[in-house]
């Protein structure tokens, strides 16, 4: 076995604290169905089939559904399946949390992240703190807030808009930015490409930006939430846009979800946010790598 000492202990106490915080705060924990007709067209992201149908790579869609049919507060621990994802920080099965909320936008999911964070660090004992691989990470809030175009303007040798034209944006924010995030205290970056927000809501006077961001730790990435896309026009638009872009990789994209665009008609102002509960647990265990917070990893099956 790889686990580390104490790992899947440590795995249960995270969910267990988890689990508490969204009680306590008043959300309903959903279960939706892992196995779906249809998904959200993802460019970077490959799905596994099920027959004619597919594992799901996330529960968003299900979960707005059920947003729009009047649950304002709902959260969710379910394992999700993507191709091609295999490394120190990936598994092609993992275990997301996933929240959404009615009436909120991206900065009330940040300020809701701290504390969620800071519970399970009450939880596990650390006393506000991680430890991992040597760095100290404090996370008394406020975390650190820093804008995409701020942190290549910081970190990278090119601008946000150079990186688009090129189309080396992913390249250049791994190798330049990300390592430099997290260092100290959490990160949220924030205000990214609106061409990056695929179900993210653009940024009220500024459009050129979507109002998603995505949670730093000692330059791992943690979680990624937006302020919700509400238009079923423009959500179906870029849909389709995705879909053109995977048939250019040589990929069949599979249907739209019509299902989900029927119902976003009724979808409240809400705010979502996916949390990769495996790499929580790597992070607050200081492990070298994921295989050594879950009971088993794809090799040992």
């Amino acid at each position: 076995m790889s686990e580390a000492p104490g790992g899947l202990v440590m795995r249960a106490a995270v969910i267990r604290a988890v689990r508490a915080f969204f009680e306590g705060a008043g959300y309903l924990e959903v279960d939706t169905p892992l196995r779906l007709p249809s998904l959200a067209p993802e460019p970077h992201i490959v799905p596994q089939a099920s027959g004619a149908w597919f594992l799901q790579t996330s529960p968003e869609l299900c979960m707005k559904r059920l947003l729009a049919r009047g649950y304002p507060k709902i959260f969710q621990l379910c394992h999700c399946f993507r191709q091609a994802e295999r490394g120190r920080k990936h598994l092609p099965e993992f275990t997301m949390l996933e929240w959404y909320r009615a009436a909120s936008d991206c900065h009330d999911l940040m300020a809701e992240t701290e504390r969620l964070l800071g519970v399970v660090a009450g939880a596990l004992g650390s006393g506000g703190e991680l430890v991992y691989r040597g760095q100290r990470i404090a996370l008394a809030p406020p975390w650190e807030r820093l804008t995409v175009a701020e942190a290549f303007i910081r970190h990278a040798p090119v601008s946000v808009e150079e990186a688009l034209a090129r189309g080396d944006f992913d390249e250049v924010l791994v190798q330049h930015i990300e390592p430099r995030l997290g260092v100290g205290q959490p990160t949220f970056l924030y205000e990214y490409p609106a061409a990056l927000g695929s179900l993210a809501r653009l940024k009220p006077g500024d459009p050129g930006v979507a109002e998603r961001f995505e949670l730093y730790l000692a330059g791992v990435e943690l979680a990624n939430g937006f302020s919700e896309l509400t238009d079923p026009a423009e959500q179906r638009r870029r849909f389709v846009a995705d879909q053109e872009a995977i048939r250019s990789q040589g990929r069949d994209p599979g249907p739209l979800p019509e299902k989900f665009l029927d119902e976003l008609t009724a979808m409240p102002e809400a705010a979502g946010m996916a949390l990769g509960i495996d790499r929580l647990v790597m992070l607050f265990a200081d492990a070298t790598a994921i295989d050594q917070v879950v009971a088993f990893t794809p090799e040992q099956l």
